[in-house]
């Protein structure tokens, strides 16, 4: 039986619409996934590449300051120690024997001057003039100075070799580990000898020479970032010293070392110094650029559309100074667009794409 021609021609209208239907939701599953990024107008800054040496605050190479036989060694390289403890002692005898000689020279002057002082007080009692001379008083009176001056002098000399005594135990200045012990036990020490190498690890500074270019920048708020092995770490400066090294042409800049870095004093050390460049510019990520044989760098901008998607259109740009992760672009973008910075390596001028978070597939 032959269909109606009218009824024919509804079928075909209606394959039509489901063809368009079909086509359009291919349309939109096949529209490319990119990742978009904002410019940003943003500070300026310039980098310089860096190489410097980690060194501590507190680096002590101890020495002994009297003579002496080691009697003990309490500590051995890699040994931490607090602030206070005994590294190295000497024979300290013939010391305590001075001290307690001192000690006893104090006592018996001590009882000198009371005995001078009572004799004073005696004269004084009985009227000085009628029951006795008044030379004689003064003469007591001199007894009493002479001995509180001995007296005095005695004291000062047990203070002086009690410090020496104090002097035959070498103890820790600082927190800290030993890195070196230059004497062993038994052996013979003079004043200036060196005994032990005391270094402080909590107090760690990066030492960088630094081109003279860079002085007037780093004054203004300059930024440093670590690298260790594949790790990055951001830091602050600590000190900047305004005496240039006229053979170089640099100075010296210290940074704090985080914790989380695990250096040690010796170790190398790369940096970057990120100075302003004492201006506003616009910037977008490293990964928007596309760069061609012939030199070109262009970014592919993307325009919103109504249904939720964005046609990309490649714009040429210039470019300017390269920080962090990001591109000065002086030249191509007003700064009000979105780039591309995933996913153009394929884009085609006018398509369509999709924006996804960051991240995801």
């Amino acid at each position: 039986m032959t269909a109606h021609p009218l009824v024919r021609y509804l079928a075909l209208v209606l394959l039509l619409l489901c063809g368009l239907m079909l086509s359009s939701a291919s349309f939109a599953q096949s529209a490319p996934r990119v990742e978009l990024a904002p410019v940003n107008r943003e500070p300026i800054y310039t980098e310089t590449n860096l190489v410097g040496t980690v060194n501590s605050l507190e680096d002590a190479l101890l020495s002994a300051s009297v003579a002496g036989l080691i009697t003990q060694v309490a500590v051995n390289p890699g040994d931490h120690v607090a602030k206070g403890d005994t590294l190295i002692a000497l024979d300290d005898d013939l010391a305590r024997f001075d001290v307690a000689a001192a000690v006893a020279a104090e006592q018996e002057a001590q009882a000198t001057l009371a005995e001078a002082e009572r004799l004073l007080r005696e004269a004084e009692s009985v009227g000085v003039g009628r029951n006795i001379a008044a030379t004689e008083a003064s003469a007591r009176r001199s007894a009493v100075n002479v001995a509180r001056a001995a007296r005095s002098r005695l004291t000062a000399e047990q203070a002086r070799l009690n410090a020496l005594l104090a002097r035959h135990a070498i103890n820790a200045p600082f927190d800290g580990v030993v890195s070196a012990r230059s004497v062993n036990l038994g052996e013979w020490v003079t004043p200036g000898d060196s005994v032990a190498r005391l270094v402080n690890l909590d107090e760690l500074r990066a030492d960088f020479q630094v081109p003279e270019a860079f002085y007037a920048a780093v004054q203004d708020e300059a930024l440093i970032s670590l690298r260790v092995g594949q790790q990055t770490y951001e830091t602050t400066i600590a000190t900047v010293v305004p005496i240039s090294d006229p053979s170089a042409r640099t100075f010296l800049l210290r940074a704090h070392v985080p914790d989380a870095a695990s250096l040690y004093p010796g170790n190398a050390v790369d940096a970057v110094l990120r100075a302003s460049a004492g201006s506003d510019g616009l910037t977008v990520p490293r990964d928007a650029l596309s760069r061609y044989p012939d030199g070109r760098v262009t970014v592919w901008v993307a325009t919103p559309n109504e249904n939720n998607t964005y046609q990309v259109t490649e714009q040429r740009v210039q470019l300017g100074i390269n920080f962090a992760d990001r591109v000065e672009i002086v030249e191509g973008l007003s700064g009000d667009e979105q780039v591309v910075i995933r996913g153009n390596e394929s884009l085609v001028e006018g398509v369509s794409v999709e924006a996804v978070a960051a991240g995801s597939e």
